[in-house]
């Protein structure tokens, strides 16, 4: 690898606060806000709208809607499917 273009690699805590959760990992992100961790040290910090402990994939209140709703849905708003007139453009 060539030396000086790289960014640093350092250590990070990205930061869930609707969750109240936050995780230490290595990153090449950058920040100006510090939180103390619980080994003592400060880091900087990243605060992230939605993390594995908020999105509802991982948390299990996931909604899942089968496409034969959507089809149904589609055919009560729109009135079904246009019928071919039989001309051609």
């Amino acid at each position: 690898m060539k030396a000086g273009i790289h960014p640093e690699y350092g250590y990070v805590v990205f930061r869930d606060k609707g969750a109240d959760f936050a995780f230490l990992t290595r990153s090449t992100a950058k920040s100006n806000n510090t939180i103390l961790w619980s080994d003592g040290e400060t880091y900087p910090v990243i605060d992230v709208e939605v993390s594995s402990a908020s999105h509802p994939f991982y948390t299990g209140r996931q909604k899942v809607l089968d496409s034969a709703g959507r089809v149904a849905r589609f055919e009560r708003r729109y009135g079904g499917v246009p019928k071919d007139t039989g001309e051609s453009s």
